[in-house]
């Protein structure tokens, strides 16, 4: 199933680099990267004993301008999330992803865009830890779906020679727990910089 999409990402990736740069402004690669505070969100998730945990995201991204004012940029990214356990243990869940998001990116102005568009991601780890009398103990994991879906919302701007910083909500679909019916979602805010080259 990874390969399938996979392959099917690749393929329209170069199609849309071969069909979109219809515009003046010229599109390129990028890279991108910062911080991210997520948390497990849903109707079986208590706000007591949850709180979000500080992690990061890096990677990279295609700026395929369609209009002067409309773009779209598919991605792939290294994102670490999960979950903060206010419990005796300050247990945690520290979740690995592939994110391969498809932004459609609107530019009010020249430096101002905002942004939305669905993502998939892939796990490519999953680790649960506690402290336990002054050791920190930890397990991988197999309860955790191997993919999850999503939608990618926000809000950025491009300053000079290239650079840009953006904020963005990454709202999960998917419940994250294999063989349960917990409605539990990776949920969660990122603050990235990024250059385009």
């Amino acid at each position: 199933m990874k390969k399938v999409v996979l392959i099917l990402a690749l393929g329209l990736g170069a199609v849309l680099l071969s069909q979109a740069q219809s515009s003046d402004k010229p599109g390129g690669f990028g890279v991108r990267g910062g911080a991210s505070l997520f948390n497990f969100g849903g109707d079986d998730v208590s706000e007591n004993n949850y709180t979000n945990r500080v992690g990061f995201h890096v990677g990279g991204y295609t700026m395929l301008f369609m209009t002067d004012r409309l773009a779209l940029e598919p991605g792939v990214y290294y994102a670490v999330k999960g979950t903060q356990n206010d419990d005796f243990a300050n247990s945690r869940a520290i979740l690995g992803y592939v994110d391969v998001p498809v932004l459609l990116r609107m530019y009010p102005t020249d430096g101002i865009n905002v942004f939305a568009g669905p993502q998939i991601s892939f796990l490519a780890s999953s680790k649960f830890e506690g402290d336990f009398f002054g050791n920190t103990i930890s397990y991988d994991s197999d309860a955790i779906k191997e993919t999850d879906f999503g939608l990618v919302l926000g809000v950025g701007y491009n300053l000079p020679k290239g650079f840009n910083v953006q904020a963005s909500y990454d709202y999960g679909f998917t419940p994250i727990f294999k063989d349960s019916d917990a409605d539990v979602f990776n949920r969660g805010f990122k603050l990235s910089a990024g250059y385009t080259f």
